[in-house]
């Protein structure tokens, strides 16, 4: 008797893992599976704190949502996605909707990452597959190593800005995420609380 297999692409591999792992984020960057486990107690205050932060600042009637979770296509190869921690995107941004809960990077006007477990995913392929997506603003709070990193000016799959912020600094996000007076504390960041 004679058996047929059914080969999985890494895009089913990767839905079908999402299915057997709740709250574990699944996402393909550069062609390679990653898992991320559940976020801590402060990885989730940090969160909690953007979202105030962008409300204070008017995001939503200046026309952006401020959205977790929420699965961007990346241009690197053909089942490559990112699920970043926290975008902002425009207000019809489920208008681009491309497949599988993930958008076109075109609506996306800043993503930001706390870093967990998979820190090197956050400082090396996101970096280089958000800029290619021409994402304007990638925030980072890198845990591991105790700094914000903020990149901006995406050009030629590259970004051209990179600042950096310690503890006690504070991080004024620029005007080109559609809204001004977004003021952010490093510590709350890193810390989920000042």
């Amino acid at each position: 008797m004679a058996v047929m297999q059914h080969e999985l692409t890494l895009g089913d591999e990767a839905e079908r893992l999402a299915r057997v792992l709740p709250g574990h984020r699944v996402e393909i960057l550069q062609g390679r599976l990653t898992v991320t486990p559940p976020p801590d107690g402060s990885h989730a205050l940090s969160l909690t704190g953007l979202v105030l932060a962008f409300d204070r600042a008017g995001a939503r009637e200046a026309g952006l949502r401020y959205v977790q979770g929420v699965g961007l296509w990346l241009p690197t190869l053909p089942e490559d996605y990112a699920i970043p921690d926290f975008s902002v995107v425009d207000e019809d941004f489920r208008d681009a909707h491309v497949r599988r809960n993930r958008y076109a990077p075109n609506v996306f006007r800043m993503v930001a990452e706390v870093t967990s477990s998979n820190w090197s995913d956050d400082l090396g392929p996101k970096v280089e597959c958000y800029a290619q997506a021409g994402v304007p603003l990638y925030l980072i709070a890198d845990r591991k190593h105790g700094e914000v990193l903020l990149y901006e000016d995406p050009a030629d799959g590259k970004y051209q800005s990179l600042r950096r912020y310690r503890p006690g600094d504070v991080v004024t996000v620029p005007s080109v995420v559609g809204v001004d007076g977004v003021d952010l504390s490093a510590v709350m960041l890193l810390e989920g609380e000042d």
